[in-house]
């Protein structure tokens, strides 16, 4: 069966430009916030393949994206490899004990052990899989994860962080042993996307949200260099399975020309001008971005912006989404709108 969203990741002809949004299962929709109380917390609910199933199936039928995203969080890997993770309201994530010394990286499960341990994400594949090819309306289903980097400074910093101190202290004073976190992370993360593969998406993506804490010069040592590695393997096994780089923030990283690798489609953040990206990626990558979410708030702005992004990328090798996630606020008509606008001005 033949999936515009994956026909598009590998270059193919399609009747228009495909869509969907990060973050697009969750808080800005009504039905999501109602299965989550109905889970009882956020961690519930990734753990519980039935009901992490029916959300992520939520933004195909109210919203009208063409593709699902697996409802999970890139944070069940290091839980799964050792460190307690809570979501505290008013905090978010928070890890019990930070990762602080090389004992604490030889203590953490490493390769099979924990990837083996996610069981509920390959049975919410597996099921929806068998949901998905039971509607028969050809949306292909994204798996996911989070890059090492972006997993690291969470395990090293124990939460959330605006000034990332913690891990970038250790990438100056201490290199290697940041470099051996994230080697750990790395061949977890390898096979956890595999799995995700066996169990049956269409495509994968590689989130490094905080790929932006990094100086430049810096970045292809302790993020890209680990992401192009995971995105090898996964080609190397699976070339038929679409595979996704979104770093978040790193213009002056694509502007150098700096990006280089073995996949097929690289996310443009809302801050990286959709004209350098395609003249710097256009030639190598699908390119895949880059609403400003905030404009999702209007939807004269949100028109605007869509003719502009296509008036850039007239279609060729190009997915409609947002520069990062919707926001929780957001209205669902202004997203339905959105998605519209998307597959309206893109018509062949």
């Amino acid at each position: 069966m033949s999936k515009i969203f994956v026909d598009a990741c590998l270059r193919k002809p399609t009747p228009y430009t495909p869509v969907w949004m990060m973050r697009q299962a969750g808080r800005y929709l009504p039905e999501y916030m109602a299965v989550r109380k109905q889970a009882g917390n956020f961690l519930n609910l990734c753990h519980n393949p039935a009901l992490a199933a029916e959300v992520t199936i939520q933004p195909l039928d109210i919203v009208g994206v063409d593709a699902a995203i697996l409802f999970s969080d890139i944070l069940v890997v290091p839980n799964e490899m050792g460190m307690k993770l809570e979501f505290l309201a008013g905090e978010g994530p928070v890890f019990e004990k930070p990762v602080k010394t090389e004992a604490d990286v030889d203590a953490l499960l490493g390769g099979e052990e924990a990837a083996n341990k996610l069981t509920y994400v390959y049975d919410t594949i597996k099921l929806l899989k068998e949901q998905l090819d039971a509607r028969g309306d050809e949306k292909a289903l994204i798996g996911f994860t989070g890059a090492p980097w972006t997993l690291a400074t969470y395990m090293i910093e124990g939460q959330g962080t605006k000034t990332y101190n913690i891990c970038k202290k250790m990438m100056y004073s201490n290199p290697t042993l940041l470099h051996k976190i994230l080697r750990k992370v790395t061949e977890v993360v390898k096979l956890y996307m595999e799995k995700q593969i066996q169990s049956g998406v269409d495509v994968v993506q590689i989130f490094d949200s905080w790929a932006a804490a990094i100086e430049p010069s810096k970045y292809d040592e302790f993020s890209w260099s680990y992401m192009v590695e995971i995105a090898e393997y996964l080609k190397e096994k699976y070339p038929h399975i679409p595979v996704i780089m979104f770093p978040k923030g790193i213009s002056a990283f694509i502007e150098r020309g700096l990006v280089y690798g073995n996949f097929d489609v690289f996310g443009v953040d809302w801050g990286t001008p959709m004209a350098m990206a395609k003249e710097k990626l256009g030639n190598k990558y699908v390119l895949q971005g880059n609403m400003e979410p905030c404009r999702l708030y209007d939807k004269e702005a949100t028109t605007k912006c869509v003719q502009g992004i296509q008036s850039i990328m007239q279609g060729e090798g190009h997915i409609f989404n947002l520069g990062h996630g919707i926001l929780p606020d957001v209205p669902v008509e202004n997203a339905i709108h959105f998605v519209k606008e998307c597959q309206r001005v893109s018509k062949k």
